[in-house]
């Protein structure tokens, strides 16, 4: 099916292009969502006749991307997730979890904008894009923890598998502890003097 697209897609080509698509493709996602048109005369004829408005409204909505782009790139969220010891969450993060994240930090962002290559599954610090125009995205950073304070400890560089280890180490260090606390006792009991002095029984 040929269409001709009303604005940059990706893969597919620049405004005003006509392609080639899955008939599927062009009536599910890029006709509704007003992309592309089908590729008849009429509309041909149609779009070259508002080809000057049409570039001029993206140059204003590219624009405005551009400036939402250069608040929101390389701002980090807290995502707050139950998780195993090991770090693997029970569930996952979402495009919507994302966007709902952005949103409370005061950017308005929907999870169509968001891309993930793949649900997030486990705690840290992840990398997440959001495509705000055609020509434009920007990246956010997911701090998924457990808690505020965990999420605070990740932002300082710390992995969870870090923090457990040092958990790990601190009370293997703190039993280490007791059992010296215990074997000086036990020492100290047996440089205790040995009273020789015979008993009256004995005497």
């Amino acid at each position: 099916m040929q269409v001709i697209l009303l604005e940059r897609v990706a893969k597919l080509g620049q405004m005003g292009d006509v392609v080639d698509v899955k008939a599927g493709y062009a009536r599910n996602f890029l006709l509704p969502q007003g992309k592309a048109l089908t590729a008849s005369s009429a509309n041909v004829a149609s779009f070259e006749a508002q080809k000057a408005q049409l570039e001029a409204r993206n140059l204003e909505t590219k624009k405005e991307a551009e400036e939402f782009a250069a608040r929101i790139d390389g701002q980090q969220f807290i995502v707050i997730r139950s998780a195993s010891d090991a770090g693997s969450l029970y569930g996952s993060v979402s495009t919507r979890d994302a966007a709902e994240a952005a949103t409370a930090g005061g950017f308005s962002v929907d999870r169509k904008q968001v891309v993930l290559a793949r649900p997030i599954k486990e705690l840290g610090l992840h990398d997440v894009h959001i495509t705000l125009h055609p020509e434009v995205d920007a990246t956010i950073q997911l701090n998924v923890a457990r808690s505020e304070e965990e999420a605070a400890l990740q932002a300082s560089g710390k992995s969870i598998q870090e923090l457990a280890a040092e958990e790990e180490a601190a009370a293997e260090f703190e039993i280490a502890e007791l059992f010296d606390d215990i074997g000086s006792a036990a020492s100290d009991d047996d440089d205790a003097p040995i009273d020789d002095t015979p008993s009256e029984d004995e005497a």
